[in-house]
């Protein structure tokens, strides 16, 4: 008996190891769109990127203009959207690596036309701004004017996001809780808009009309955690809840 009982906790042992890489591994997966986000915001407050630098011609169009003036924390949202697609492609699921390559790469692509085309802010920054510019001139209150033009950024941007996360590593079937899960997902992307948009009301400063300052940085980094954190925690429950 002793010695059956000592060979049972012999195989559990590294069981329980594994176990604990797993788990670490899975958390390292959770957060990594965000940590990409804020490598990219890193990136930025260190080399100092700015409109009062020398930009390549090419980059103009996403450094200056009025959408990037007014939402810059749009630019790292593009980053998390980014990781959030790579994720989805690379995660256990039934997709064959074909599908998750194919579908993979043409939902960033698809993400980055969205929201940096024709320059930057794209569709979603537009569709975002022209529906709350609409509601205000019928003189709806500002505060539900600024709700109404998150909503409609947030379901672009959310739009992208699901569909090509289904169709690179989701069973094709349709089920009736992902209907709930997509709603969740929508709830948790219009709360990140909110934020995203009333960065600058919030105090983080005039970037990229000149560089970001450490402080701004650091405000920036925790609004952006604030924002993601929502939509994060249900992808991560997402793929523990089997057949979703």
């Amino acid at each position: 008996m002793a010695a059956h009982a000592n060979a049972a906790r012999d195989r559990a042992d590294p069981g329980d190891g594994t176990s604990g890489g797993r788990v670490g591994g899975l958390l390292l997966a959770a957060v990594g769109p965000i940590l990409a986000m804020l490598a990219a915001l890193a990136l930025v407050a260190v080399t100092g990127l700015s409109q009062r630098g020398s930009v390549p011609e090419a980059l103009e169009p996403w450094i200056f203009g009025y959408f990037i003036g007014r939402y810059p924390l749009f630019a790292f949202a593009l980053v998390y959207g980014l990781g959030h697609l790579a994720r989805a492609a690379a995660e256990p699921g039934p997709a064959s690596v074909p599908r998750r390559v194919l579908f993979g790469l043409a939902g960033a692509a698809a993400l980055l036309a969205a929201g940096l085309y024709p320059t930057f802010g794209g569709l979603i920054l537009r569709g975002a701004f022209a529906t709350g510019g609409m509601a205000f001139l019928t003189h709806q209150p500002l505060w539900l004017a600024f709700g109404l033009g998150a909503a409609v950024g947030a379901l672009l941007f959310g739009s992208v996001l699901g569909l090509f996360a289904v169709a690179a590593n989701r069973p094709l079937r349709p089920r009736l809780r992902r209907i709930g899960f997509g709603a969740l997902a929508f709830l948790a992307l219009w709360f990140g808009a909110i934020l995203i948009g009333l960065a600058g009301d919030l105090g983080v400063g005039p970037w990229p009309r000149r560089a970001m300052r450490p402080e701004e940085a650091a405000l920036a980094a925790g609004l952006l955690i604030a924002a993601a954190l929502p939509h994060t925690a249900l992808a991560t429950l997402r793929r523990h809840r089997r057949g979703v």
